[in-house]
């Protein structure tokens, strides 16, 4: 019998010290995290029984972590939304575009946190019982919550934190202003759009969620809304649409005899980039609706997401190349985005061909025609944003019932034609009244120079553009 090589017996005993050492290392862990919890059980003067509790501490944990994880994939769809937006317009627009959208989810997670939160969920603290309510701060049942350590227990819910959930939840909100962002792309000025958005976020999105997500009226009904297909979908599309008919068209996009005039985007890739970020987006937005990390649900509502945007995206692939002589690029990935809004509002009852068929497919065919309708109207949306959002999330909504119990129907219909208009008349007023005192739209020769030197004094591409950056330092013109 051979002994063992001087190097293999080294590498034997490496092993051993290295294991004994993590070993080491995760006892100390415990030990550290158990004294922690330990010092604020003692400083709060409560301790959390886990034994009679509803969830065990470590599902409590995990649910945490997924909520928490799905949370940052949302907050990924912001430079998603930005690369759609700036891909899909003109080149001197894009460092207003992509202010915009770094403004956007700053301003929804502090208008959020300052009001939102506690317009949306009020517990027992309604001003008109299951239609209004306000509040300030982050909290659960309508109070702010003061101890750290109630809102790091189950006495919040026995789900998850309410730290957790006001970060899943504020993602949300910061992006139902960003859908109307590129219905408004290229002709709105930065000042009176950011005014817009802190109302929007603050006040509109909240007091419609609150009607469903919060437990009122909408709720009392038995209004199906899994993950917001209208409650941020068409809420958001609504004002889009709102913007982009008070505003008015970009200049050339409609001649005097009603003919259409594209505008082609500057960069096709970042828009692709865009809707790949979004479409990944979704497995937080749709999976982390779920609200734990149970398995069978989560894996459930990720694949119907998954095929709903297939279908969506093939689908209107396919129009445009019938319709439209040759395959178009933009309307593949709007097609996508379509699928994913159609089966926000139901992707844990739709069947996985429903999902790819009745809604997905439906959705891809719904955001094409709806494109050219608006084009009709001479509603100028340069991404497709009311199409994508405010016509398949209503759409979507709608699925719910005529995919499941078509006893629901009346209500679907009642739930999203009240939040869309409500959103739409909401940002009418604002969009209205801003235009009336200090202007939204930028002059004919910003806009035509671009608003990336009007608005910023800046160039997204100062080696490949022909254009003078005027510079305040040299006092330029």
């Amino acid at each position: 019998m051979k002994r063992p090589s001087s190097w293999l017996m080294l590498l034997g005993i490496l092993c051993v010290g290295l294991t004994g050492t993590s070993v080491l290392h995760a006892q100390d862990a415990t030990t550290a995290t158990d004294a922690v919890s330990s010092a604020v059980d003692t400083a709060a003067g409560y301790t959390y029984d886990w034994k009679n509790s509803e969830v065990s501490e470590e599902m409590f944990t995990v649910n945490n972590l997924w909520i928490m994880i799905a949370a940052m994939l949302v907050f990924i769809m912001h430079l998603g939304f930005a690369m759609v937006e700036s891909g899909l317009t003109r080149a001197k627009n894009t460092v207003n575009i992509l202010f915009k959208n770094t403004m956007i989810p700053m301003i929804g997670i502090v208008m959020y946190a300052v009001c939102g939160w506690l317009i949306m969920y009020p517990g027992d603290t309604w001003i008109v019982d299951g239609v209004f309510a306000f509040g300030f701060g982050i909290g659960g049942g309508g109070v702010y919550t003061s101890s750290l350590y109630e809102g790091i227990t189950p006495a919040y819910n026995v789900g998850y934190t309410v730290w957790t959930d006001f970060l899943f939840q504020a993602m949300f909100a910061a992006t139902c202003a960003t859908i109307v962002s590129g219905a408004v792309a290229g002709r709105v000025k930065l000042l009176p759009f950011l005014i817009f958005c802190v109302l929007f976020v603050g006040i509109l999105y909240p007091i419609t969620g609150s009607w469903k997500w919060g437990g009122g009226w909408l709720d009392a009904m038995g209004f199906a809304d899994f993950a917001g297909s209208t409650l941020v979908h068409a809420v958001g599309g609504a004002g889009a649409l709102a913007g982009a008919w008070i505003l008015g068209p970009r200049i050339g996009k409609y001649g005097k005899d009603g003919t259409v005039h594209p505008i082609p985007g500057h960069s096709m890739p970042l828009a692709t980039i865009g809707v790949f970020l979004l479409w990944f987006g979704w497995f937080g937005f749709n999976g982390g609706s779920e609200l734990s990390a149970n398995a069978g649900g989560v894996s459930y509502v990720l694949v119907t997401t998954t095929l709903s945007a297939c279908g969506g995206g093939l689908a209107c692939a396919i129009c445009s190349w019938i319709f439209g002589g040759k395959p178009d690029l933009s309307m593949a990935l709007n097609g996508i985005l379509a699928g994913l809004v159609g089966i926000t509002a139901g992707p844990d009852t739709a069947t996985w061909i429903e999902a790819l068929l009745g809604i997905g497919a439906v959705s891809g065919v719904l955001c094409y025609f709806a494109v050219m309708f608006f084009d009709k109207l001479k509603i100028d949306d340069p991404v497709g944003a009311i199409s994508v959002h405010g016509v398949c999330g209503i759409y979507g909504t709608l699925c719910v019932a005529l995919f499941g119990d078509m006893s629901m129907l009346g209500v679907q219909a009642l739930g999203t034609a009240v939040c869309f208009l409500t959103s739409f008349i909401f940002a009418a007023i604002v969009f209205g009244t801003l235009k009336a005192t200090m202007g939204i739209r930028v002059s004919e020769e910003e806009e035509i120079e671009g608003l990336d030197l009007g608005e910023h004094d800046m160039s997204a591409y100062p080696d490949f553009q022909r254009t003078y950056i005027k510079s305040y330092e040299a006092g330029e013109i």
